[in-house]
């Protein structure tokens, strides 16, 4: 009886016993499950699990016609799961010598024996995150991807491809400081579009779930908690990357020539105030230029004699002189107070009429006009000048522009001289974009536009907002002072200053600039050296202006310093490019003569059509196409229809097709089409040949 009690109560004690423990793990589970379930499963994701933001690929900028100027190029990190769940050992055994071979052509570092034996080592360990190689482009990627094993993917054979994006500038320097970059600073982006346009081409950043490896590597999974990123808009630019490269490389052929600190060049179209080029050059230590800042918009100096247009245009809408009246500049010298005023002919002028004044950049002459019309009555004069906006910013679409000055009468450094100085560009403070903006605006008959750089942000080949031209004033003037001014700066190339960029192909209105440098507490002299700034600014064709343009040469050498030769040879460099390639139809003065039998522009197209059309109107065409797609040929009265090349991945040649044609043509070829004007294409981006994949846009500008 003892026993059988003894044994009853042994299991008793075990069966408590166990009930206790049971117990025990099921109120902790409960506890983990409900009370503490929150910390444990933030540890989890902290340890296993993490999320971490997925960036949005930054939006391209692009030329005005569509080609690139920025854009985000992606690259990719690639990784080895070399114990991937659904590689097999036969998939392993049959592929790791091909794989290695391949690895050692596309990517070389090391032989195929080396790729095995590291590889082999790295599956031998387990890892799930072997690195393979870091950035690596996209057609790298594909050749990859055909590889064996690779080629059966990321579970079966173990391929993980990480992308990063990374900028770039296909033209390299041109443009860099108007185009900008990304700030990684605490301040954000701030330089050029990419920082003005930040919002638009930033997008949205998504978000991306990674779990924790055995060895601490982090793999991408898939996850309801990811959020796809959206990517960012494009933006369209004013920029024509073909006179960009001419403005660029005249400035800086001249920079070298005459050893100069730096200087730029703006070409900006007349009606609209698009900028078309825009180029900043500064000196390093080697000698060589590059763009490091903006200099066009951000550095405001003292103009010189570039502010004569204003400043006699501000007497001549008060009436109180015209450009017949005479001014008697004497031997080149003029003293006020202890100021002695001087014109760069030593002799002197003599008796001149106000638009020679002009013409001959005199000094003297500019000063005594304003100093007699105004010396009583200053403000009248300075508010002048206010009311043509000269003393404001223009508010481009850039940050960073500089702050223009023109002092007021009662001032704090108002003085006796201020009147007299600021005739001819002293003591004030202009931006060459802001000098620019002005003579434009003469050449526009008085209407000042504000400077344009962006027409268009689109997404997807669509345009989803526009930025139209932008009148800062109607008129900045009566159209009796525009028309006197034209007269004045056409003056200054006929016969001025700037005569030497006379030519009789085109007619240029402008006007030279060459002033001193201040340099701080010394002055405009540091010991026996002066430094001089040269300019020219103006438009053409004169008599319809097309373009203005202004090029500013800082601290020229070489005993040459004057803006007609420093900076006129450039400007009329750029006016030659544009010349011959924009607007030579327009302006030549020996006219073609057409010939009466001669057969008509058929453009290029749908073969049937076009033919039906040529049957129609009874013109004689010969057809040695076989093709659906064909461009014409005129041949005396005869059109001669031949094929159109198109071959696969190669963006096909659509110009003097209708938008219909080329629209049907480049959408069947997978790409997408914007397009701006009407009538035939006339340009396109990319240009025909260039290879292009399929999704992406060509741009289309169309003419009558």
């Amino acid at each position: 009886m003892a026993v059988r009690d003894e044994i009853v109560w042994r299991t008793g004690a075990v069966y408590i016993a166990t009930a206790v423990v049971a117990l025990a793990i099921l109120v902790r589970i409960l506890i983990l499950q409900t009370i503490q379930h929150g910390r444990w499963t933030a540890m989890a994701e902290r340890y296993v699990y993490n999320t971490s933001e997925m960036p949005a690929v930054r939006g391209d900028i692009l030329a005005y016609d569509g080609r690139l100027l920025a854009s985000s190029v992606p690259y990719y990190t690639i990784y080895m799961d070399t114990r991937s769940t659904g590689m097999s050992s036969y998939t392993w055994n049959k592929g790791i010598d091909g794989l290695c071979a391949g690895l050692a052509k596309l990517l070389g570092v090391r032989s195929a024996a080396g790729w095995k034996a590291v590889i082999t080592e790295a599956r031998r360990r387990g890892d799930r995150y072997f690195l393979i190689k870091r950035r690596v482009d996209y057609e790298t990627l594909k050749k990859l991807r055909e590889l064996p094993i690779f080629r059966e993917g990321q579970y079966r054979g173990g391929l993980m491809a990480q992308s990063e994006n990374r900028r770039i500038n296909p033209n390299s320097e041109l443009a860099a400081r108007t185009i900008g970059y990304l700030n990684q600073g605490t301040e954000g982006t701030v330089v050029g579009l990419e920082g003005s346009f930040d919002r638009e081409l930033g997008g949205k950043n998504g978000v991306v779930v990674k779990q924790r490896l055995t060895g601490g590597d982090w793999i991408t999974i898939s996850d309801a908690s990811s959020v796809e990123p959206r990517d960012g808009n494009d933006i369209v630019t004013t920029i024509d990357i073909d006179l960009q490269d001419v403005a660029s490389t005249a400035l800086e052929n001249q920079l070298r020539k005459y050893n100069a600190h730096h200087g730029c060049a703006i070409v900006m179209e007349v009606e609209t105030g698009d900028i078309r080029a825009i180029a900043n050059l500064e000196q390093s230590e080697d000698g060589s230029y590059h763009e490091t800042y903006n200099y066009a918009i951000g550095e405001s100096t003292e103009p010189g004699s570039t502010f004569k247009l204003p400043a006699l245009m501000a007497a001549l809408e008060d009436g109180v002189i015209d450009t017949g009246d005479y001014v008697d500049t004497g031997t080149g010298t003029v003293k006020f107070y202890d100021k002695v005023i001087r014109d760069t002919k030593e002799e002197g002028y003599g008796r001149i009429t106000v638009r020679e004044v002009f013409e001959k950049s005199s000094n003297v002459g500019t000063s005594k006009i304003i100093w007699q019309h105004y010396k009583d009555n200053p403000e009248k004069w300075v508010s002048r000048l206010y009311a043509m906006k000269l003393n404001e910013k223009l508010g481009i679409q850039i940050k960073g522009e500089g702050t223009p000055l023109i002092r007021y009468p009662g001032d704090k450094l108002w003085s006796g001289l201020s009147l007299p100085m600021m005739s001819h560009g002293y003591e004030v403070l202009m931006t060459p974009l802001q000098i620019l903006t002005f003579y434009n605006a003469v050449a526009n008959d008085g209407r000042m536009v504000k400077p344009r750089f962006v027409t268009a942000v689109m997404r997807n080949g669509n345009i989803v907002r526009r930025y139209e031209p932008d009148v800062i004033i109607n008129s900045i003037a009566s159209r009796s002072t525009i028309k006197k001014a034209k007269k004045m700066m056409e003056g200054v190339v006929e016969h001025g200053t700037a005569v030497n960029l006379k030519n009789s192909n085109y007619r240029i209105a402008g006007k030279t600039g060459t002033a001193q440098i201040a340099r701080g507490r010394t002055g405009y002299r540091s010991g026996q050296r002066i430094s001089y700034q040269a300019s020219f600014v103006g438009y053409f064709p004169a008599e319809n202006p097309l373009y203005s343009c202004i090029v500013v040469v800082n601290a020229p050498s070489n005993g040459v310093y004057y803006g007609n030769i420093v900076a006129g040879s450039v400007f009329r460099e750029i006016a030659d490019k544009l010349y011959a390639t924009s607007f030579y139809r327009d302006y030549t003065t020996n006219a073609v003569a057409v010939r009466k039998y001669a057969a008509p522009e058929a453009g290029n197209g749908y073969r049937p059509d076009i033919s039906k059309v040529l049957r129609d109107l009874d013109v004689r065409y010969r057809r040695s196409a076989t093709n659906d797609w064909v461009k014409t040929r005129e041949s005396g009265d005869t059109v001669k229809l031949v094929d159109l090349s198109i071959k696969k991945g190669m963006v096909p040649d659509v110009r003097g097709m209708s938008l219909r044609d080329a629209m049907y043509l480049l959408e069947n070829s997978g790409y997408k089409v914007s397009y701006s004007g009407k009538g035939k294409v006339r340009r396109q981006s990319p240009e025909h040949g260039a290879r292009y994949f399929e999704g992406q846009v060509v741009s289309l500008d169309l003419n009558m």
